[in-house]
This record gives structure tokens, C-alpha cells and sequence, in this order.
């Protein structure tokens, strides 16, 4: 587990390149494409799909939402296409994650690592993949609360991949991503108690 010692400077190089990849704002880029201002500067000012949507619209929010989980699910794809020990497959969809949380390229403030996140379970495995949207989908359809929606699908996340694959470092590493993606929706959580959540 975690043999850290037996990557080469091609795989870190790897994780590196993984987190440029992430770095890359699909919101505002987007917008910016579009016509659209910077979604950091109204609403929630958070660049996801969920304040595009709020401030712009279905469309480019829809597409933020494709970017978003595509730089989550390259990465990782291209890893396991090239035969990269899972534990470094994992690494870089975790490296894309944190790019997406803190990109290189606009002052390190970026957005809160749903789509992300959920574009690399579909690129470590598609039942499990599956198993996160599909709970992300139906809990939205129920509760009709993008946050809450969210939260709940990453933190089964752990418990499905521990169900659909026999890989205990992905599981272990999942609990950090999956925590310091509710730590990045703090502000939600709270709201979510208060009962003040839109």
C-alpha cells in the first residue's frame, strides 16, 4: 500500500500534468467564450456549473458542468490506458481534483470539486462512476438541493468503491478527497442546517 518510493520522475511528472489539467477554469472559460462575465464576481462567485446555471443558464452551465467532469476523467483514462499502477491512476485524478479546488492559472481560487470529482470515479471504474452520479442525480431529484446532493453522493463514494472494487488504497484515499470537498462547502453545510440553503 501507498509505495510511493516505486514512482519515476515520468510519474510524477504525470500528477503534475494532471493538476495543469485541472487548473483549467472550464466556468470561466466558458463564460468568457460566451460572452458572459466572470462567474466569480456575482452569485455565489464560485466558477461551477451550479452558479453558472444561477447567473447564465442551462446551456453554459451545462457545458461547464461536461468541462468540468472531463478534466476529472481524462487524466485518469489516459493513466489507465497507459498501464499505470492503480495507486498512481488514483493520484492523478487527485491531482486534477485539487488543480480544479486550487488552479495554477487564476490565483489559485477555484471551485469546489464536484464534477471533478465525480469525472474521476468514472474514469477509475464505471460501476462506481455510476454509483456516485446516480445517487448525485436522485438525491437532486428528491431534495432538489445541488449542495446536499452533492455531499451525499461523495460520501457514499468510499462505500461504493469498498463494494465494486477490491482496492483498499482507493478507498482510503477517497476519505480525504471526500473530506476536504465538504470542507470546501463549509458555507452550504451550515446552511443546510440553518435551513436557509437554496
Amino acid at each position: 500500500m501507498f509505495e510511493l518510493g516505486h514512482f519515476s520522475v515520468m510519474d510524477f511528472s504525470g500528477i503534475l500534468l494532471a493538476y495543469l489539467v485541472g487548473s483549467i477554469s472550464s466556468a470561466i472559460i466558458v463564460c468568457k467564450l460566451m460572452g458572459f462575465d466572470d462567474p466569480r464576481k456575482d452569485g455565489s462567485g464560485n466558477p461551477g456549473a451550479t452558479n453558472v446555471k444561477r447567473l447564465y443558464g442551462t446551456k453554459p452551465a451545462a457545458i461547464t458542468l461536461a468541462g468540468d467532469m472531463l478534466k476529472g476523467w481524462l487524466p485518469v483514462f489516459f493513466a489507465s490506458q497507459m498501464g499505470a499502477p492503480s495507486l498512481l491512476v488514483f493520484l492523478i485524478g487527485f491531482a486534477a481534483f485539487l488543480g480544479h479546488l486550487y488552479p495554477v492559472f487564476f490565483g489559485f481560487k477555484g471551485g469546489k470539486g464536484v464534477a471533478t470529482a465525480m469525472g474521476m470515479m468514472l474514469g477509475l471504474s464505471l460501476p462506481i462512476g455510476l454509483a456516485v452520479v446516480g445517487t448525485w442525480l436522485f438525491v437532486a431529484k428528491v431534495l432538489k438541493i445541488s449542495s446536499a446532493s452533492a455531499l451525499v453522493a461523495m460520501a457514499l463514494a468510499p462505500l461504493y468503491i469498498y463494494l465494486l472494487s477490491d482496492n483498499m488504497d482507493w478507498v482510503i484515499l477517497t476519505v480525504p478527497l471526500t473530506i476536504i470537498l465538504f470542507w470546501r462547502h463549509k458555507n452550504n453545510i451550515q446552511r443546510l442546517i440553518s435551513g436557509t440553503e437554496d
